[in-house]
């Protein structure tokens, strides 16, 4: 997932994009327990786009926490 795509979210969309994706990521992590993956870096990748998520989500809240000042 691009950081332009990530910015254009809203905080609800947020969450549940970050929901989704460590769902993504546990299926992931037992699907390369189980048997090797073909590209374990996804693992990584996800791992990532999980910590951007969280980032703007920080970012969005502390700018609403601002606002409402």
């Amino acid at each position: 997932m691009k950081n332009s795509e990530i910015i254009g979210l809203s905080q609800e969309e947020l969450v549940a994009k970050i929901a989704e994706e460590r769902e993504n990521l546990v299926k992931l992590k037992f699907a390369h327990t189980i048997s090797a993956i073909e590209n374990p870096t996804r693992i990584n990748k996800v791992r990532k786009d999980i910590a951007r998520l969280n980032t703007e989500l920080t970012k969005l809240k502390a700018q609403s926490a601002t606002e409402t000042k």
